[in-house]
């Protein structure tokens, strides 16, 4: 029931009807006993400004970001985490007594997505395709995590080398090897998987309109001792893990580092854990 003394938290994105967000918290509110309710709202760039204000205003515990606002809502929060300093976005915002702190969330939930499949970070070579948002706050946590080695493929585009010189940057501060090859260079990617513990796709190919098409061209580069992880989680099950489930290598999909990013959320605003097996239940059955 909602009373005088109910917390509110939300989801500033645009668009912002789509979100899984309030079926994951108002289902762990209610399973904790927390006296709160979530809400989506839609927030663009224009808004932003005078929505993070309302965190203060209406006390709220916080607020989940999406785009497009993960990196302009920066400057108007009064701290950040280390992580959202050295990926250069947040995805979560907590308000302390009026002081709000921006963490990123993302590549926190996708390390303990891939513990709970019972495999590890630390110390393992890493291949990850793509290189945006998702796959940058993945492969930073990965590096704070104690990878030994992450190789990265992008498309070789305007963006190539100023994203190649960030990791350099995130290479020196956390000790771990970290490499950008053209994601054309299907040779050196032939290399890196065979000798890879990991491979992370956090392309867009898989899904949609591209989900009858492979983020790699030759799946003969797969290996059955590959830990295949797909961001993707709808469809449930890309070509990719199919490919990979064919020759004996373990896939996952991108439901694991959904419900874990939103775990951490959940836990920094309440100080209590999220129900994660029940909320996977709720996103599965729905």
């Amino acid at each position: 029931m909602i009373s005088g003394k109910t917390k509110l938290a939300g989801f500033f994105a645009s668009p912002a009807s789509h979100s899984l967000s309030p079926m994951m918290h108002n289902t762990s509110f209610e399973a904790c006993g927390v006296d709160a309710i979530y809400l989506a709202f839609d927030v663009d760039q224009e808004s932003l400004e005078q929505a993070v204000a309302s965190i203060r205003t209406f006390s709220m515990l916080g607020v989940n970001v999406s785009m497009p606002n993960k990196t302009a809502v920066i400057d108007y929060l009064d701290e950040l985490s280390p992580e959202a300093k050295l990926i250069g976005a947040v995805n979560t915002i907590v308000n302390r007594e009026g002081r709000l702190t921006g963490y990123n969330t993302d590549g926190m939930g996708f390390v303990r997505s891939v513990k709970e499949t019972g495999h590890s970070i630390e110390n393992r070579k890493i291949t990850v395709l793509g290189a945006g948002g998702a796959a940058k706050a993945i492969i930073v946590q990965m590096a704070l995590e104690g990878a030994r080695e992450i190789v990265v493929y992008k498309r070789k585009n305007a963006t190539f080398l100023s994203l190649k010189s960030y990791f350099d940057q995130v290479a020196a501060q956390t000790g771990c090897l970290i490499r950008v090859w053209d994601y054309a260079d299907e040779g050196q990617l032939g290399k890196d998987l065979s000798s890879s513990d990991v491979l992370v796709n956090a392309t867009d190919i898989g899904m949609g309109t591209k989900k009858d098409s492979l983020p790699i061209a030759n799946v003969g580069l797969l290996h059955a001792d590959l830990a295949v992880f797909d961001l993707i989680y709808s469809p449930k099950e890309t070509r990719l893990l199919q490919e990979a489930k064919k020759i004996g290598a373990k896939g996952y999909n991108g439901l694991g580092m959904l419900i874990h990013q939103g775990a951490i959320a959940f836990e920094l605003w309440t100080q209590k854990e999220m129900p994660v097996q029940l909320v996977r239940e709720k996103i599965e059955g729905r």
